[in-house]
């Protein structure tokens, strides 16, 4: 059985993907190309965001890592957020964007904006590929935005359910038999 015969819809072809991720490589290289920005990724699911938008971008950029849960192994969010692994380097007086895949209910990266706000960077931006603002329960200001999404589960392109799926080239809805049928939160 494949990855792919899980899935519902597809709803962002990797061709669209790779159109809007070049097209906020561009942005961004004309918003900080003499700023020498920090990206902080938030793993996991923003690594194929970050690989690809920091090729599209034409300037040096640095890049960290940071492991920021709320969820466990199922579809709701705990509401709990633990930072599971922090900075390797100190963002102070750095330009730093902040390259995220999914921005859903806002909670997990209000949290995060706040525990960079105190590390004091010059400025800290934010870079999703998808935002669903139908479940927004934080205030973001999102700054550059790759895809406003329904509120529908979805997986690939670094995106996951249960680790799975992370691998697929495209955006994709997962069909509801696969996580038991109710509603996630995802």
């Amino acid at each position: 059985m494949s990855l792919h015969d899980d899935v519902e819809e597809v709803l962002l072809d990797a061709d669209a993907i790779a159109n809007r991720v070049a097209e906020l490589g561009a942005q961004l290289t004309a918003d900080f190309g003499d700023r020498d920005p920090v990206l902080v990724s938030v793993l996991k699911g923003a690594l194929p965001f970050l690989a690809d938008l920091m090729r599209a971008m034409e300037m040096p950029v640095s890049i960290d890592l940071m492991e920021v849960s709320s969820y466990g192994a199922g579809t709701e969010t705990s509401g709990q957020v633990r930072i599971l692994k922090d900075l390797s380097r100190s963002i102070e007086g750095r330009h730093v964007i902040i390259v995220e895949d999914i921005i859903d209910t806002g909670l997990t990266l209000n949290y995060l904006l706040k525990y960079l706000a105190d590390k004091a960077p010059a400025s800290v931006r934010i870079v999703c590929l998808l935002d669903k603002p139908a479940r927004r329960l934080a205030d973001i200001p999102i700054d550059y935005r790759g895809f406003e999404i329904p509120d529908r589960f979805v997986v690939g392109y670094g995106l996951d359910f249960d680790e799975r799926y992370r691998n697929l080239p495209y955006i994709g809805v997962l069909k509801p038999s696969v996580y038991g049928g109710a509603p996630p939160e995802g």
